[in-house]
């Protein structure tokens, strides 16, 4: 079995995992946006992500000495380590009903919050457990203010959310007042700085402007998108603002609305944020119980019974996933919620289209998830949880994929640089921590 006990490869391993944890959301946020069924794109990315971990274990798992301390992967599969197992079993669960939750809080709250929200509560919550049971590893000096940060970021991502969604609301209302007015009034107008407050007191209208302008009939008359029944063709449709300004921009919202698996329009923001704060604690919980499933801190085994290696824990971890995951998208195909066109088994081995992007999601997860804790092998969990600073790249699709911030005003994008900074200097600290404690037995 290999074992990573470099703390410079250790590094390396979390850097390559956050880049990966921080783009499979984005492939989820994608495909929905094009109106994939999200339980189709769920189940292929569970199969891909379970192949990553059986591959780990087969391959790197079999690799190198099998020692009674350190036994390789099949040997452990027939040992009496149940106590370990079932940490891991859980630890599954934790993680596979958080993400089941996140690609519903990526479509009412968009991939930057999403991840900004879950990411902290799993460092403040996961990472203070983590420390707790790494023995020796990670300086308290220098991982609590990491976390600090954590908390700051997800204050300003906040404000930064909330600013964004004022900025929208600002381009829907003025595209329903700006077509009742001439051009020379209109370029005045956008140039007033009094516009702002204008828009705020003007009562909403989407559904006349929309019906009035005929923008979205044309559209959906040109697209090749098949009712739940067939294959549900998306691919011609990709939402693209057609021009600078109000007016497109609140066309390009609209657009969006109206191809998307998940309908938000009139939903509550605070819904979507609360299942974004649970998806959060769901996360906080996995890295702990994987960490107590693979060094037993609680000496739960018999004596002489060796601890589960990180690839077996990965192995029953990952099972637990695909079973829960099969259980509650094979459900929600026959009882979907919030819009979500009714599906079945028939028609989710039919729908290809998307397939490949979900597929990659699942070995983007795996390859992270397995990086991850490989790293924490050697610079303990707590450390490897700067991992969940995946917001620094799930915020870069969202701005440059999605345009979750076209448009903007400067506050927004003031508030979402100083939330990428501290972000960026929090992943720093948690990486710095990765030091044994001075008086512990492992400090040298």
């Amino acid at each position: 079995m290999y074992v990573m006990q470099d703390e410079a490869g250790a590094i390396m391993l979390m850097i390559v995992s956050l880049w990966c944890l921080g783009s499979w959301p984005a492939l989820f946020n994608l495909l929905e946006r094009r109106g994939r069924v999200p339980m189709h794109t769920y189940l292929d990315y569970t199969f891909a992500n379970y192949g990553v971990a059986v591959f780990f274990a087969l391959t790197v798992g079999n690799m190198g000495p099998d020692t009674p301390q350190s036994p390789n992967f099949v040997k452990q599969l027939f040992e009496d380590n149940g106590p370990s197992v079932a940490f891991a079993l859980a630890g599954g669960l934790a993680l596979c009903l958080g993400n089941i939750c996140l690609q519903y809080s990526l479509a009412f709250v968009g991939i930057s919050l999403t991840e900004v929200v879950s990411a902290s509560v799993a460092v403040v919550l996961g990472t203070t457990v983590n420390y707790f049971l790494d023995d020796g590893l990670n300086r308290a000096s220098i991982l609590f203010p990491g976390v600090a940060c954590f908390l700051v970021a997800v204050v300003l991502g906040s404000f930064c959310h909330a600013s964004n969604v004022a900025d929208i609301q600002a381009k829907l209302k003025a595209a329903e007042y700006l077509p009742q007015t001439s051009e020379d009034e209109q370029r005045s107008i956008k140039d007033s700085e009094e516009f702002a407050a204008l828009l705020i007191s003007m009562p909403r209208n989407h559904d006349a402007y929309t019906e009035s302008h005929g923008h979205m009939e044309r559209a959906g008359s040109s697209l090749n998108v098949s009712s739940p029944g067939q294959k549900n063709a998306r691919k011609s449709w990709k939402p693209e603002p057609p021009l600078k300004g109000v007016g497109a921009g609140a066309e390009y919202f609209r657009s969006l609305e109206s191809h998307r698996a998940i309908k938000v329009k009139d939903k509550s923001v605070l819904f979507g944020l609360a299942i974004a704060f649970f998806t959060g604690f769901c996360y906080a919980a996995f890295s702990p119980l994987f960490n107590v499933a693979t060094n037993d801190q609680f000496h739960l085994l018999k004596p002489g019974v060796p601890h589960l290696v990180v690839y077996t824990t990965f192995f029953y971890f990952s099972t637990a996933f695909v079973i829960c995951s099969l259980v509650v998208n094979v459900y929600l195909l026959y009882h979907p919620v919030l819009g979500i066109p009714k599906s079945s088994v028939a028609l989710y081995c039919q729908d290809w289209e998307g397939r490949p992007i979900a597929i990659i999601a699942g070995l983007l997860c795996g390859i992270g998830n397995g990086f991850q804790f490989m790293g924490g092998q050697a610079a303990g969990y707590a450390a490897a949880d700067a991992v969940q600073a995946l917001p620094l790249v799930g915020t870069l699709w969202g701005v440059v994929l999605f345009k979750e911030y076209h448009d903007s005003s400067r506050k927004t994008y003031s508030l979402l640089i100083g939330m990428l900074l501290m972000f960026l200097t929090a992943v720093v600290m948690l990486v710095a921590s990765s030091m044994p404690r001075h008086g512990s037995d492992t400090f040298t």
